[in-house]
């Protein structure tokens, strides 16, 4: 119970009583409840119950090729449900609900439906009994949505859920964000605890990026200088047919870890979605085939060029079996050369998406989707089968509802209006934006996926438009690999695509409903650790010191839990959390020496904001070396010839203008406050890590970072010194 009581501690009730419309949840749920403000209190639950009649049953009707069963499904939530209360209670089969139990089965309902009035998949029936809960899910993926309900049903109601019942079912069959992952590369873990975030909003789709080049104006540069820029293609293969394409090996993803990249997140229901862009975008192509270029835009292709569509074809050939969804995306984005003419582009465009079409289609089954950029005009020879996925995102490209919807043809929005550049830029945010998610229908009221403009409601298709597929929130970084940590990329979703999901299901949250349930639930998401969040019964997380009376000693009785087996001396947690750790240095002096390579290990990994990471230290020589090492970032005292203090984070550092003194005791600390990290030196001026952006390869802009807390390791590396003391509390 203790443990429950931590976990509920700021749980909300949703109202005085619990017969109600919906239950309030990201995305809210149509649900009515019995009268007499019953409700079920689920630490009573002492089994799960999988139907044995359908629990290799397969949702064969979603993006992905790899759908868990239900079985598989209902084990995930297991594991979740009991991390969630702190015990254990394994998945029995059965063929009906019993007392104490939640069932998990497929049904048939009417009203599993999406707004267009499709049946759906995706859909699910919860009924929550006094002493039970039953969830029927349209396939094993709507009974998954339904398990996400249970969880943030009871997160907010102190282990409580109204006794009702509800039919949940989404609006559209698209929901989810676009990482660009062409110029900025994210490791396989990354991608994965962005799924299982982002599966417990309800959204199912991940759209990577896997290919680009860092700036669109490229004919600024000389030949050579091109064939030099900064220009990816991240998939590694050893096939000989695809040898030198991708020459950045440390940036890449084998077909192993994509594969398990795919496996995790479809195992919480999410559907990776790959894209390789071209032919704009295409300068790694380019670089790798020069002939294939357009030569006064070399990030285009020369679609004209014999070779060029049979090269691609090689390409996708090569990768189509690596990826485990019914439909590929092409790119096909911005194919503009100014020194060719519209028409002339137009009808190479046209070419070459009917052909990628066509071949896919005929080498994998799968269907395509493409960037909005010429849309189908009567005047064409060759227009875009209405097979293919149209995904808009500016006005200035195309008209959405006029140009393709009116004409028959899918669309997915992914209109700029919720566009997200990384680190910088004088046109989109940095975040996304909370007034135009609950006020962007052009009437004042909240957004939806069908509206695509804001302000001209007759540019916006009806709500049950069959055309409109869904809606993906678009994340680019378009200045630059060496700009922003991993975690930064998750920054601007964390805050508000909660509530943006609840429109892409068709939710009904208000923002004030939103402010008051999300911090809870945030807190709550599970299989993911994206905060870098650490427990603590206070605000000091933990304390060591080094002086006299709070030596080493070897582990024995009286150190409670928190040495976690580590062998050697111990070093006492004096926070109170039990964050013991053990180092292979010594007490010199009343400190703690650094030489040799000696460190100090402690039980935790990173910290992510608001901290304050605090310690005295004197630095006994030049040399080089880390001060404190975790999995997301690294603290430094200088680097090879440099001296300067440095935080290195996705493999790139950012230095501050700071050098320690050698032989001086000093009181420091590393700051994380909001989105931005700071170094300060016996209470003195904050000096800001940053970041310096290049602007279009024309001019430089310094940016903020936001960089966790390294806190696995202290020392254990060349640095030489000493320490009193290390503290790190949870504000800045």
């Amino acid at each position: 119970m203790a443990v429950l009581k931590r976990l509920f501690a700021a749980a909300l009730c949703l109202s005085s009583t619990l017969v109600q419309a919906d239950l309030v949840g990201l995305p809210t749920v149509p649900f009515t409840a019995s009268k007499g403000n019953q409700s079920l209190d689920l630490t009573r639950i002492q089994s799960i119950i999988v139907d044995s009649r359908y629990a290799q049953t397969k949702d064969d009707n979603g993006w992905t090729l790899i759908p868990p069963t239900l079985n598989e499904f209902v084990q995930t939530f297991a594991q979740d449900h009991n991390k969630l209360y702190g015990r254990y209670l394994g998945v029995q089969s059965g063929s009906r609900s019993v007392p104490e139990s939640i069932f998990l089965t497929i049904g048939n309902n009417s009203e599993f439906k999406d707004v267009a009035g499709r049946w759906t998949s995706e859909a699910y029936k919860i009924e929550v009994k006094n002493d039970r809960i039953v969830v029927a899910g349209a396939s094993p993926l709507g009974v998954w949505w339904g398990t996400r309900t249970i969880l943030q049903q009871a997160s907010l109601n102190g282990a409580k859920i109204a006794v009702g019942s509800g039919v949940d079912s989404p609006g559209w069959n698209t929901r989810g964000v676009f990482l660009d992952a062409g110029r900025h590369y994210y490791p396989p873990s990354f991608l994965i605890e962005m799924c299982s975030w982002m599966s417990y909003w309800k959204q199912n789709t991940f759209h990577v990026h896997l290919s680009d080049n860092l700036y669109n104006n490229v004919d600024i540069y000389s030949y050579e200088r091109q064939m030099e820029l900064y220009a990816a293609f991240r998939p590694w293969s050893d096939d000989p047919a695809l040898a030198g394409l991708n020459k950045r090996r440390n940036e890449s993803y084998t077909r192993e870890q994509f594969d398990e990249i795919q496996q995790s997140c479809a195992a919480r229901g999410v559907t990776i979605i790959p894209e390789i862009e071209a032919p704009g975008h295409a300068l790694v192509i380019t670089q790798w085939k020069p002939e294939l270029a357009i030569e006064t835009s070399r990030d285009l292709l020369n679609i004209s060029y014999p070779e060029t569509i049979p090269q691609m074809e090689t390409i996708w050939k090569t990768m189509l079996p690596w990826f485990h969804s019914k439909v590929v995306h092409i790119g096909a984005d911005e194919y503009v050369d100014a020194a060719l003419t519209k028409n002339a582009l137009v009808a190479e465009y046209n070419r070459f998406v009917i052909a990628l079409d066509e071949y896919i289609k005929q080498e994998s089954g799968k269907s395509i989707r493409i960037w909005g950029t010429f849309p189908p005009m009567s005047n064409y020879t060759n227009n875009i089968s209405k097979d293919v996925t149209v995904q808009h995102w500016e006005f200035f490209e195309d008209n959405p509802y006029f140009d393709y919807i009116k004409k028959g043809y899918n669309v997915i929005n992914s209109d700029d209006q919720f566009y997200i550049v990384q680190k910088y830029s004088t046109s989109y945010p940095q975040e996304l934006n909370k007034t135009r998610i609950f006020h962007g229908n052009p009437d004042g009221s909240a957004w939806s996926p069908n509206i695509f403009d804001q302000t001209n409601a007759t540019n916006n298709p009806p709500r049950d438009s069959p055309y409109v597929v869904g809606h993906i929130a678009a994340q680019w970084n378009d200045y630059g690999p060496n700009t922003s940590t991993y975690l930064e990329a998750y920054n601007p979703f964390r805050y508000y695509l909660p509530a943006l999901a609840d429109k892409q299901w068709g939710g009904k949250i208000t923002e004030e409903q939103y402010d008051s349930i999300y911090p809870t639930l945030q807190a709550a998401a599970p299989a993911q650790n994206l905060d870098r969040t650490v427990r603590s019964k206070s605000s000091t997380i933990l304390s060591y010191k080094f002086g006299a009376g709070h030596q080493p000693q070897p582990y024995g009785q009286g150190w409670g839990g928190g040495h976690h087996g580590h062998p050697g001396n111990g070093i006492r947690d004096l926070s109170g959390n039990n964050y013991n750790a053990n180092t292979s240095c010594s007490i010199a002096n009343g400190a703690l020496k650094f030489t040799n390579g000696c460190a100090v290990t402690t039980p935790l990994t990173s910290k992510g904001n608001d901290y304050t990471l605090s310690f005295t230290l004197k630095q006994t020589s030049q040399t080089p070396g880390p001060l404190f090492t975790g999995p997301d970032s690294e603290l430094r005292s200088g680097n090879g010839s440099s001296s300067q203090i440095m935080l290195v984070s996705a493999g790139n550092a950012f230095a501050l203008n700071y050098s320690l003194p050698v032989g001086q005791w000093v009181d420091a600390s590393l700051i994380g406050r909001g989105n931005q990290t700071f170094f300060s030196v016996n209470n003195g001026t904050e000096m800001e890590f940053l970041t310096k952006v290049g602007v279009n390869g024309e001019s430089f802009a310094w940016v903020r970072m936001a960089v966790v807390a390294p806190l696995k390791t202290i020392g254990g590396g060349s640095w030489e010194g000493k320490m009193g003391s290390v503290t790190l509390v949870d504000h800045a």
